[in-house]
């Protein structure tokens, strides 16, 4: 059997805003097999599609919708365009053979929900979807009601874990869905879903796999979508890194919290960098299950056989856990000695730059080029960035730092080695370098500035994407030239 396709709060636009009637009727233009919308309930008892708490993301208004009655809600939008109750949605899709599927977020809506479903005489058009105890009221409710139970972990369920809701559907976020997850469903008796998907080469991988229903936001491009792996590749570290960024800069709002050291009291490591490996070792697991992984924080072995994935979840923790605003992470698929698909974090937002073997480097949708300024001296005028060795200067390291200063060439040390080495390509100096090429943290950054058409080159001068662990150089390519010069002047000295 095929997969299903639902429309994740319809098929919402600006013509069309989601949870409105006018998403719910767009995804029935694109011919979705299920609608998915979701519910909350208004100070005077009404249920109504929306997804926050507030109006605030779509409508503008801070207000909590549960403050609200149903006439102060109506005055949002207006037409197809507004608000909805849950009794109006069921009624745009009456006769379409269509479920509506209703989730929510927590237990308030649920009985409220099982009400109007029951009134409007649809309970065989809907199907449920949310929270546990929220799905544990309409069980009991409806014995018969059609339920998505949400699965979080990256361990499959087992037939125990099913028992009490006795779901027909398992529903889980989409990069913790493989082979593994799906077969473990399937054996317990149940379907296995996932959600958000909008990539079109995941979705038509995860419909390989025998998906039996997949959410989108973009029904249009993942329906009928034919397999890319390397855009599969390219979409699923980008989607790792911006998580990575999310959960560093929540903690640079709430606080990083206990931060311990390994090798040296300036070496250290926080609850930050060990849940977004936690997090990027799952998925890895999930959708790659072939491959090798190496981590920062909890090790790994690669083999020359298997592909392997390096990771540093936060590099530049001691930046982190001192106030300073620049980290990065480095995610890196690496191939025959070379990365052939790569993330990082542009420190300057949090955003993600991705390159790909052959397909560019890009930031936030743009293509990164690096362009060689020329001139006499490359060197002369211009920045250069590098690092230390933990907290220490390695070999060579003040000499070179002189010999520069001789050329006028200021040198920075920002704090983390995979911003430096990637950092020219978004123009932040001419070249930089570190004293020890570490794929765990740089085989990310040297396919950004590679695929950016610059420079990387190890300690002789010569073109690499397969550093030892030795220096290595990136930058324009004249003064990626002219550093690796004055790095090895600086250790015959």
């Amino acid at each position: 059997m095929s997969a299903r396709y639902v429309a994740h709060r319809g098929a919402h636009s600006a013509a069309a805003p989601e949870n409105t009637l006018a998403a719910i009727r767009a995804a029935l233009d694109l011919g979705a097999d299920v609608v998915e919308i979701d519910v909350r309930v208004t100070r005077d008892g009404e249920v109504v599609l929306l997804h926050d708490e507030t109006l605030e993301r779509i409508w503008g208004d801070p207000r909590r919708v549960a403050d609200l009655s149903l006439a102060e809600v109506r005055e949002f939008g207006g037409g197809d365009r507004r608000i909805p109750t849950l009794a109006e949605a069921l009624a745009a899709l009456r006769g379409s053979g269509v479920p509506l599927l209703i989730d929510m977020d927590h237990e308030a809506p649920a009985l409220p929900s099982v009400d109007v479903v029951r009134e409007a005489g649809a309970e065989g058009d809907v199907e449920w979807c949310g929270m546990t105890p929220a799905m544990r009221l309409v069980r009991g409710a409806l014995p018969g009601a059609v339920i998505h139970q949400a699965w979080y972990t990256a361990e499959p369920p087992a037939p125990a874990d099913l028992a009490e809701l006795e779901p027909a559907f398992v529903n889980a976020q989409h990069l913790l869905v493989g082979r593994a997850f799906i077969d473990a469903v399937h054996a317990a008796g149940a379907r296995a879903a996932c959600w958000t998907v909008d990539t079109p080469a995941q979705a038509a991988h995860l419909a390989a796999l025998g998906v039996d229903s997949i959410t989108s936001n973009d029904l249009a491009a993942v329906r009928g979508a034919e397999n890319d792996e390397p855009s599969r590749r390219l979409a699923i570290v980008e989607e790792l890194a911006r998580h990575g960024a999310e959960i560093v800069a929540r903690a640079r709002r709430e606080g990083v919290g206990a931060i311990d050291t390994k090798a040296s009291p300036a070496d250290h490591v926080t609850e930050v960098d060990r849940g977004v490996e936690r997090w990027v070792r799952a998925v890895i697991g999930a959708q790659f299950p072939e491959h090798d992984m190496v981590g920062e924080e909890y090790g790994g072995s690669a083999t020359a056989e298997r592909p392997c994935w390096y990771l540093d979840p936060v590099d530049g923790t001691a930046n982190l856990a001192n106030g300073v605003p620049w980290t990065s992470l480095s995610l890196a698929l690496v191939e025959g000695a070379r990365p052939v698909v790569g993330a990082v974090l542009d420190p300057v937002g949090g955003v993600p730059i991705v390159a790909a073997e052959g397909r560019g480097s890009w930031r936030a949708g743009e293509r990164l080029s690096i362009a060689d300024p020329g001139g006499a001296d490359p060197l002369s005028g211009r920045i250069v960035t590098t690092e230390l060795a933990g907290a220490d200067p390695w070999p060579g390291f003040v000499p070179l730092l002189e010999r520069l200063a001789a050329r006028h060439c200021t040198t920075r040390v920002p704090g983390s080695g995979t911003a430096t080495l990637a950092g020219v390509a978004l123009g932040r100096g001419v070249a930089a370098m570190v004293h020890r090429y570490n794929p765990i943290d740089h085989a990310a950054a040297i396919l950004v500035v590679s695929e950016a058409g610059g420079a990387v080159l190890d300690e002789t001068g010569s073109a690499t994407l397969a550093p030892q662990a030795a220096p290595v150089f990136t930058g324009t390519a004249s003064a990626a030239a002219a550093l690796a010069e004055a790095y090895a002047a600086s250790r015959i000295v």
